[in-house]
């Protein structure tokens, strides 16, 4: 049987934690950032963990040796 590739969009999005929680960064930080506020934006530089109901599907079909 072959090797399973690890899908490179997932592999570039998500991180894996020492605990094997799945990290990713926040969205809506490229551009239009004029209008959001500063407190705002701040918030939005800090990664995050991925939410349990999601978690499985992204270990199992994007990152196959995670």
């Amino acid at each position: 049987m072959p090797k399973l590739k690890t899908k490179k969009a997932a592999a570039k999005r998500y991180k894996i934690t020492g605990t094997g929680k799945i990290k990713r960064s926040k969205a809506n930080t490229q551009h239009i950032l004029g209008k959001k506020t500063t407190k705002r934006k701040r918030k939005l530089r800090h990664s995050t963990l991925v939410d349990k109901s999601v978690q499985n599907s992204i270990k199992k079909k994007l990152l196959p040796y995670s």
